[in-house]
């Protein structure tokens, strides 16, 4: 397994774990970060064996956002990359990303947060685009938070910079569930691996055409949602899920 200068990756059975490990500077995101993270998602991707992502902060802060300081990518290490290819290869996965926030998600990392399929979040952690209250404004995250939250909340996170708590995080739709500190690990591992225990095969064509069909215009999107009915009616696993269920018994996803 790669070793990596600002990421820690480790493996739970069909489950990878990727946790941003810069705890000393609040877990930023920079060059060296997006490029490691890209190369440890394409060799998750690459594994069958691995079926669902679970993406968290070592120490008590999931990510405070850009690293205003960018350090540069170690020798030997994979090639820096933007924010841009990492969202694009979080949402090209095609395998569920769960975040398990520990604390709080700040700016860019409110941004990476948001990239992730579901949101486990301590009831303690906060939220925020924080960007304005140094001049800049939260360009890149933009498209993520927008397809998340309304508008108006959006505007005035942004306007603002003002920090949400859990209740008001899940409240707008930023996040899934908020549970006691104590309780994160058990409730992130549990829906971690109840998604493992899905069809693969389904849920890949299912989080691409969630993606890819999400700003289409209405009978497009319609008609593009059809034709991927049809790959998901003609895998082996649809097949095979339709057979346990008739025969009241657990399916055997070959995940094609």
């Amino acid at each position: 397994m790669t070793e990596y200068a600002t990421i820690l990756v480790e493996h739970q059975g069909p489950v990878a774990r990727l946790t941003l490990n810069r705890p000393d500077k609040r877990n930023p995101i920079g060059p060296a970060t997006c490029g490691e993270l890209v190369h440890a998602l394409a060799a998750i991707r690459a594994d069958a064996a691995l079926r669902v992502v679970v993406l968290t902060g070592a120490g008590t802060v999931f990510s405070a956002g850009g690293d205003l300081a960018a350090m540069q990518a170690p020798p030997g290490g994979p090639p820096p990359a933007t924010l841009v290819e990492l969202l694009v290869a979080m949402h090209d996965l095609g395998k569920p990303i769960v975040a398990m926030v520990n604390g709080p998600a700040l700016a860019g990392g409110l941004g990476l947060m948001v990239a992730c399929d579901l949101v486990v979040a301590a009831d303690t952690a906060t939220f925020g685009t924080t960007e304005i209250a140094v001049g800049l404004w939260p360009m890149m995250i933009t498209a993520e938070i927008t397809r998340s939250v309304g508008r108006k909340k959006t505007l005035e996170m942004m306007l603002t910079g003002r920090k949400l708590d859990a209740a008001e995080a899940l409240a707008c739709g930023l996040i899934n569930k908020a549970v006691p500190p104590a309780d994160l690990e058990h409730a992130t591992k549990a829906l971690a691996f109840e998604l493992a225990d899905r069809s693969p095969a389904a849920m890949s064509l299912g989080l691409h055409a969630f993606y890819r069909s999400a700003d289409m215009e209405f009978e497009p999107q319609l008609r593009y949602l059809q034709a991927e009915l049809g790959r998901v009616l003609a895998l082996e696993d649809a097949a095979e899920g339709i057979a346990a269920f008739l025969g009241k018994r657990k399916p055997v996803w070959k995940g094609r």
